[in-house]
């Protein structure tokens, strides 16, 4: 039920919606063959069609036809001459794939230019240039309709979007807690199950950044409303909640051996926040007011020890509740100031196109990369016996062939099953003959399945997609035979499939070939997040720091360790011979995330013990703590020498999550020991980015130097 109400579904209902008006008035109007060239025309623009916020929306979609439309007419003009089409689709691939330089804007951007030109492959040839700028024609107006539907349609679904956004992070919030929950219970893991464990948490927190993103751009939008204020106010809860579960982590197994007998309590306590959690996000999703959350604060209080971030936790547990029920009116005076500042750019800049001309940049290698294969797999259907539907094979490589061998790998296996299963379904459609109106149903439903999935279940994608393209190509050309369809269509993904996954080895962009500028990245964020942290922690200005530079400094160290678990991630299945040191990547990682969470520590301890802590005791440490973390993570200079004292942990009994006792007239030994663990901590991380980015002849002594 969740998945059905989610955003994504919803989108691609919209999206089937939308598509199904536009095809089926223009059919209606002009005739079969003008909605199906209408209907390449609206798959173009749709591609481009996400939840998202709505500035920027207009801009995001009109350069999807920009790119497709001049293209799908050059192919039709060319598609009598082999030759001169072979010499257009090499540039034309080129062109169409260096739009990703500009990242997750620009992927939908690129495959709107190439399959404007693959399903021009798929009609007869047109008879002259007056039939080619006809189709176009159609094209062009299914594509303009469309436009206008999108930006309307996500105007008027704005405000369920920044619903159902909030809500699935706050699923993926309690999944969190409830893998906490599980480490905590897990007494005596063994050291394969904890690496693993690690790894998964790791992986966790990489996807909920990203995660976390996406909701930023839509919720942080404009939070004029009461309701917009209130999502807003929930998703700055939300990474609060985020940086206490990281620092929770720190003392996971000194918490185990102090006082095992809170752990299931605890444990449970978590399940229940996790419950409380999906509880407000089911209300989100079905417009429903939630529950009250649970009140764990008489529970955590019998507990002899605990982690006062349980508690914070339950805090922000119940104020989450009370401002889906709005009972609570949310604190967004760093968003009033600075939203723009948190959420991506909504508008085209021309700086990755001025920066990508370098032999070593991925996007130029693998636009060329694209280009080699589409060209090759040109070459190879030319010779094959069904050329006259040979659209097929380059469609595969389009659509499995990616930046990394890694997501090749996973879209080759997507692709291959998808296929078969959509084209035994569309063979079955299409041999009962159904009338002209249910082929339109199946289309624009397969579409709209095929967009909602496109990024969470690919196979689902494929399948429906596979679908769709049968059914389109069949209402372009009419004379297709089904059966034999099937078994060209399974060949022909064979064969792209097989071009694709051979040409991700052809100029390849390794990770260890982008190691340095992401390690770099993820050391210099740690750097300036632990400088605002500390800044903020001095007890003569924690008052007068700029908090929207503190949660800029934030977003960027998260999303450098994101960028680095997926870099992780994607290195895993290359060659040996050129993975970059796993190893020290994954504790780059674990590090980095540690040392977030210590910082954490230190500003919940100055928050909620500022009157016993003495300026003068810790002003001073605390800043010279600031200077050796930035000194330790500036990759520029030699590493500054560590005191092996200041990684001591011992100097204080019992168990570090304990706050001192309320009584206790000084707290600076509690503040001052978490500061030198996080020193001691950007050692660690610069220990593992020296090991990541030093030549392999520094590493191994008579080694030689990669080149």
């Amino acid at each position: 039920m969740r998945e059905l109400l989610s955003a994504h579904v919803l989108n691609g209902a919209a999206v089937a919606l939308g598509m199904l008006l536009i095809t089926a008035a223009i059919g209606a109007r002009w005739g079969m063959t003008a909605g199906a060239n209408a209907a390449v025309g609206v798959t173009l623009v749709l591609l481009t069609d996400t939840a998202r916020a709505r500035r920027g929306k207009f801009a995001q979609m009109l350069a999807a036809p920009l790119l497709g439309l001049p293209l799908f007419l050059a192919v039709q003009w060319l598609r009598p001459h082999p030759l001169e089409l072979g010499l257009l689709l090499l540039p034309g691939t080129f062109l169409a794939f260096l739009a990703m330089a500009w990242g997750s804007r620009g992927i939908p951007v690129a495959m709107a230019g190439m399959f404007a030109m693959l399903f021009a492959l798929a009609p007869q040839p047109a008879a002259d240039l007056h039939e080619a700028l006809q189709r176009t024609a159609w094209c062009a107006l299914g594509a303009a309709l469309y436009l206008v539907w999108g930006v309307g349609v996500n105007a008027a679904l704005n405000g369920r979007y920044r619903a159902q956004m909030t809500a699935q992070l706050l699923f993926s919030l309690a999944a969190l807690l409830r893998t906490h929950a599980a480490r905590l219970l897990d007494d005596a893991p063994d050291a394969g199950a904890a690496a693993t464990a690690g790894t998964d948490l790791l992986l966790r927190h990489a996807a909920l950044s990203d995660e976390l993103q996406a909701t930023r751009d839509l919720v942080l939008e404009s939070p004029r409303t009461p309701r917009r204020q209130r999502l807003a106010g929930m998703l700055i809860l939300v990474l609060e909640m985020r940086d206490r579960l990281i620092a929770s982590e720190l003392d996971l197994e000194r918490v185990r051996r102090g006082e095992a007998g809170t752990l299931p309590q605890l444990a449970a306590i978590l399940c229940t926040m996790a419950a409380d959690l999906e509880r407000i996000g089911d209300a989100l999703l079905l417009g429903r007011t939630p529950q009250p959350a649970h009140d764990h604060r008489a529970a955590l209080a019998q507990l002899r020890v605990v982690s006062f971030r349980v508690a914070a936790q339950d805090d922000a547990v119940r104020q989450l509740a009370a401002l889906a029920r709005g009972e609570l009116a949310p604190d967004l005076s760093a968003v009033r100031a600075g939203w723009r500042l948190f959420v991506s750019p909504a508008y085209w800049s021309v700086q990755p196109l001025l920066t990508l001309w370098h032999w070593r940049q991925p996007a130029l290698r693998h636009a060329i990369r694209a280009a080699l294969a589409v060209g090759s797999g040109y070459l190879l259907a030319l010779a094959l016996p069904w050329v006259a539907r040979d659209y097929w094979i380059l469609i595969t490589i389009v659509v499995v062939l990616r930046g990394s061998l890694a997501q090749t790998l996973s879209r080759r296996n997507d692709r291959v099953l998808g296929t078969l299963i959509g084209s035994l379904l569309a063979t079955g459609l299409l041999v009962l003959e159904p009338p002209l109106p249910l082929l339109l149903v199946v289309l624009v439903l397969s579409q709209g399945v095929a967009h909602a999935f496109a990024v969470r279940r690919y196979t689902v994608t494929s399948v429906a997609g596979s679908l769709m393209g049968l059914v389109m190509v069949h209402l372009l050309y009419a004379a297709t035979n089904p059966a034999f369809a099937l078994v060209e269509r399974v060949a022909d993904t064979l064969l792209g499939a097989a071009i694709a996954w051979a040409f991700s080895y052809v100029l390849p962009s390794w990770e260890r070939q982008q190691m340095r500028a992401v390690v770099e990245r993820v050391c210099r964020a740690l750097a300036q997040h632990a400088r605002r942290s500390l800044d903020m922690a001095t007890l003569a200005e924690i008052t007068a720091q700029p908090e929207l530079a503190w949660r800029l400094a934030r977003r960027e160290a998260y999303d450098a360790l994101s960028a680095l678990g997926h870099a992780w991630e994607r290195a895993r299945f290359e060659p040996g011979s050129v993975q970059p040191p796993l190893q020290a990547l994954e504790r780059l990682q674990a590090h980095g995330y540690q040392l977030l969470g210590q910082l954490s520590a230190v500003q919940s301890l100055m928050l909620l013990r500022t009157e016993r802590l003495p300026a003068a005791t810790v002003g001073a440490p605390i800043a010279q703590a600031a200077r050796g973390i930035e000194a330790a993570l500036d990759l520029k200079q030699p590493p500054p020498p560590i005191d092996g004292t200041e990684a001591d942990a011992s100097a204080l009994p019992g168990i570090p999550e304990a706050l001192p006792d309320p009584l206790e007239p000084d707290a600076s030994p509690w503040l001052l020991r978490r500061v030198r663990l996080a020193v001691a901590l950007a050692a660690a991380v610069r220990a593992d980015a020296d090991a990541l980015v030093r030549p392999r002849a520094a590493q191994c002594p008579g080694a030689r130097v990669d080149p």
